[in-house]
């Protein structure tokens, strides 16, 4: 079922609230992805999200607060850190990965001792979540493992008749998921790249920011394969181009790269991508849907360039590829 995200309007969201209240699940925009929204402190319903996405049960779910004031409730440790970047990010995609508080059920952590917090930055989520007066568990609204969606159809095309509403707010502002920040240990810890970089984190809080170690929790979306279309997909160097493109010549190729489309090439479907780090990212799972449900059989993109605004594209491509 589908309705109008409208938060001025308020019925689409009162229903979406008592269809939380019961245990179901509703698709709603953030301006990352759409999540598949479940009652955070209702376990039979986490675990129909589990069963929807087809997610492992020892990957955890980000909780979603309508506010930072919320915290308290879910980390039992709150950083002065964590404190400084919720100030200067909050609502928006980052997510905080911090000590559980007592009650907090394994269900939503994977079986850990941490919890991942975000406050999006959406009217409409943050209307869905002021309204229903606690917090949702949502990972992205699509199969786990697969391309996550960035409007309303694409969370209709892949969990159509599996869930109760689905809340349109239009296309996702941002386009690909959350920075995930691990402060349950030291310092803080980039688990997962994203909008908001390493440099932007660092500047916040005044100290360099660590990467990702064999200790730290585990994170949504950090499975070495993850965010994949269907159709085999290929990272290209830029200086291979050609190389690539000739040595798959019998292939029926799907493209995305920097660059015009040559005359006479015989993809199924050719995307010239923008250079524009954030247009890229906002086009990027838009693109790989185009791409898979072209027809091809090899999916070719070209790799973006190094910089700390390019990261979070690289990681998802990078999963995106995972071992084809």
């Amino acid at each position: 079922m589908t309705e109008s995200g409208n938060p001025t309007s308020g019925l689409p969201i009162l229903e979406a609230v008592a269809i939380l209240r019961r245990g179901g699940l509703v698709a709603f925009p953030t301006e990352t992805v759409y999540g598949l929204g479940a009652d955070a402190r209702n376990p039979a319903a986490v675990a129909r999200l589990y069963t929807v996405k087809g997610r492992p049960p020892d990957h955890p779910v980000i909780v979603h607060l309508g506010d930072p004031a919320q915290l308290p409730d879910w980390a039992r440790e709150i950083p002065q850190t964590a404190r400084t970047l919720a100030e200067r990010f909050w609502p928006g995609p980052l997510t905080l990965v911090l000590k559980r508080a007592q009650g907090v059920g394994d269900y939503l952590t994977g079986g850990q001792d941490t919890i991942g917090l975000r406050v999006p930055g959406h009217p409409v989520a943050l209307e869905l979540l002021r309204r229903f007066g606690g917090a949702i568990a949502a990972p992205s609204a699509n199969k786990f493992g697969r391309v996550s969606p960035t409007t309303a159809q694409h969370v209709r095309a892949d969990l159509d008749g599996e869930i109760d509403l689905v809340l349109d707010g239009g296309p996702c502002e941002v386009g690909i998921e959350s920075t995930i920040v691990d402060l349950s240990r030291n310092g803080p810890v980039l688990l997962r790249p994203g909008r908001i970089g390493a440099e932007e984190i660092a500047a916040a809080t005044g100290a360099p920011i660590a990467s990702h170690d064999a200790r730290a929790p585990r994170a949504p979306g950090s499975l070495e394969s993850h965010y994949a279309p269907r159709r085999p997909l290929r990272l290209v160097n830029a200086g291979r181009w050609e190389e690539a493109a000739r040595g798959r010549a019998q292939a029926r190729l799907g493209v995305l790269a920097f660059r015009a489309r040559p005359a006479g090439d015989a993809s199924v479907l050719w995307i010239a991508a923008s250079r524009d780090p954030a247009t890229y990212a906002h086009d990027l799972y838009v693109n790989l849907r185009a791409l898979d449900g072209s027809g091809c059989e090899l999916i070719l993109v070209e790799d973006p360039p190094a910089g700390d605004e390019w990261t979070g594209v690289k990681d998802r491509l990078t999963r995106a590829a995972g071992s084809a």
